[in-house]
């Protein structure tokens, strides 16, 4: 069964003159943050990464509510009405390890390398070729993610407000245009941070209210053990090799596509969420700031998944055909359940605020690599910095553009969550392969980059579209899909580097000084900032701290 990405036509909220006023004073605030943040931008350093300015708690906050977009908020608890207490694993297993992975292993060489992107750094790794065709692709993919967070954004509006979608669209991607295009990437950090705040505003009641609606957790597990079985309120029941689930996946598909591939893929090379710790101020503060985003990551799934759970159980045949609820209306039905007036403009702003924040984080990321990686380096080389930083402002608004064009082409998809996995394994996870063989193994040659991108993104593709869309191998859901194509384009791109490297040339050893493990650089060893020593600032505590607590929180859910 499907997740459609439109909400209930009959679904909305009693919205009045209190709620309006209060989502009127946020957009304020947005534009006033935007132009503040405008003061500071000298230079295209700042407007791409801030300056490298920024402290660890701020990044770290963005680098979250960067995430907190359509797939977040929709999505993920339209997977819990759906699959239950499943959902954990893209937190815990999904989410977490990948986090620490970036932090405490690949920050330094992102940091030290002192590169302005992610696709820069292929560049100094391997070649041209590869530096161009994975800017290309991170463009391309952070315009069509973008779109998905601004088509969620106008559906809740039209379904919720009564907007109509078109207008929806424009004046959410106005907004947006108008606090990057004033304040670069510090306006978006910053709005972020109150994003962030914000959205926990809004689910944290929706929360509460529910679980007191079914009985708590108990009540909750009870009703719904018995309408979907009780495996449907665990994290591993029904996943051994060969049982049948909804989720169209076992344990060994969900660890390895879904822990390992598609969860290290996106958070070690998404560029959307690198730029936040790439802005921090200072080496140990961009290792922090992944580190310090695990730990609220860890505890979001309860404020996304329980409202799933709840809507479920107050709906039982919701997302089927006895229903006129979809499982995308979860968090919207209970906001119209429960919230009074006041407090359900909290909530509606909480969801605006979260669907800007994954586009904000999506466009300020595009532009970076579009004028920094592209522009610069292939189409006008050697400009002053006044230039690029004015073409930084005019690509913005071309790829707002852009985002509103791939908004309405979301609307042919089913499924905002399953569309949105589809992505990362074409370009996030082709792209992981090439960067942790390229960080690890000296060996890999300068044209192993290229070919092994390409091998990894073609290969996820035809998986995709040829042996999953017609039906040459039956795989139950999309999602189980994205794990097989996840791990398909991980193989095919780490047996093409390898094979490809074997009969190319490698790159002199002094020219990978600080890129691959074993070897350093001056900016890798700088010394931490004043008060960055502390024991409980230490990136290692935080790291393995956030890991043992994700483990942990598995427990209560694993019987």
């Amino acid at each position: 069964m499907q997740t459609p990405t439109y909400l209930a036509a009959e679904l909305r909220l009693p919205t009045n003159w209190l709620d309006y006023t209060i989502l009127a004073i946020y957009f304020l605030v947005v534009l006033g943050i935007g132009l503040a943040a405008r003061r500071s931008v000298k230079t295209s350093l700042d407007f791409f990464l801030s300056g490298r300015s920024l402290p660890a708690w701020v990044t770290g906050l963005a680098f979250v509510a960067a995430n907190l977009g359509a797939t977040e908020i929709l999505g993920m608890a339209a997977n819990s009405a759906q699959y239950g207490v499943y959902t954990t694993h893209w937190y815990w297993i999904g989410a977490i390890p990948a986090m620490v992975f970036l932090g405490l292993v690949m920050m330094p060489f992102y940091y030290g390398s002192k590169v302005r992107s992610v696709p820069e750094f292929l560049l100094l790794r391997f070649d041209r070729s590869a530096h161009l065709l994975s800017s290309i692709l991170f463009a391309i993919a952070a315009i069509l993610i973008a779109g998905v967070n601004l088509y969620a954004l106008a559906i809740v509006v039209e379904a919720l407000l009564g907007w109509p979608l078109w207008v929806s669209i424009v004046v959410a991607g106005a907004f947006v245009l108008a606090y990057i295009t004033l304040g670069g990437l510090s306006s978006a950090i910053y709005n972020e941070v109150l994003q962030f705040f914000v959205i926990l505003a809004a689910l944290i009641p929706i929360t509460i209210l529910g679980l007191k609606k079914v009985g708590g957790w108990d009540g909750l597990s009870d009703t719904l053990s018995a309408q979907h079985g009780g495996d449907f309120m665990t994290s591993w029941g029904g996943t051994g090799i060969g049982s049948d689930n909804p989720l169209g996946a076992n344990w060994l598909t969900i660890v390895l596509g879904l822990g390992f591939v598609l969860g290290f893929g996106y958070w070690t090379t998404n560029f959307a969420e690198v730029q936040r710790a790439l802005s921090a101020k200072n080496l140990s503060a961009a290792k922090r700031t992944p580190l310090i985003a695990a730990f609220p990551k860890i505890f979001i799934v309860f404020l996304v998944m329980i409202p799933g759970l709840v809507a479920a159980a107050l709906v039982p045949k919701i997302g089927t055909a006895g229903s006129d609820l979809q499982y995308n209306d979860a968090i919207p039905y209970l906001m119209e359940q429960f919230l009074p007036n006041g407090v359900l403009g909290i909530a509606v702003t909480g969801l605006l605020a979260a669907f800007m924040a994954g586009m904000a984080a999506n466009v300020s990321s595009f532009n970076t690599v579009f004028t920094t990686d592209i522009w610069a380096k292939y189409v006008k080389k050697g400009e002053s910095d006044e230039y690029y930083l004015k073409f930084g402002r005019l690509i913005t608004v071309i790829g707002v553009l852009a985002s509103i064009g791939t908004a309405f082409l979301a609307q042919s998809f089913s499924n905002i969550m399953a569309y949105l996995q589809t992505l990362f394994s074409f370009f996030n996870v082709p792209m992981f392969v090439v960067f942790i063989i390229g960080m690890f193994w000296k060996r890999a040659s300068v044209k192993s980059g290229f070919w092994g991108l390409l091998a990894g993104t073609v290969a996820a593709m035809v998986n995709y579209f040829w042996i999953y869309k017609q039906g040459v191998v039956d795989i139950p859901s999309d999602q189980g899909a994205n794990f097989v194509s996840a791990i398909v384009g991980f193989v095919a791109g780490a047996v093409v580097m390898v094979a490809v490297s074997l009969f190319t040339a490698p790159k002199p050893a002094a020219e990978l000084e600080g890129l691959v493990y074993g070897t350093r650089s001056a900016g890798m060893s700088e010394a931490p900032g004043e008060g960055d020593d502390a024991w409980y600032r230490k990136p290692a505590l935080l790291g393995w701290g956030a890991v043992v607590l994700a483990a942990a929180c598995y427990i209560p859910f694993s019987f």
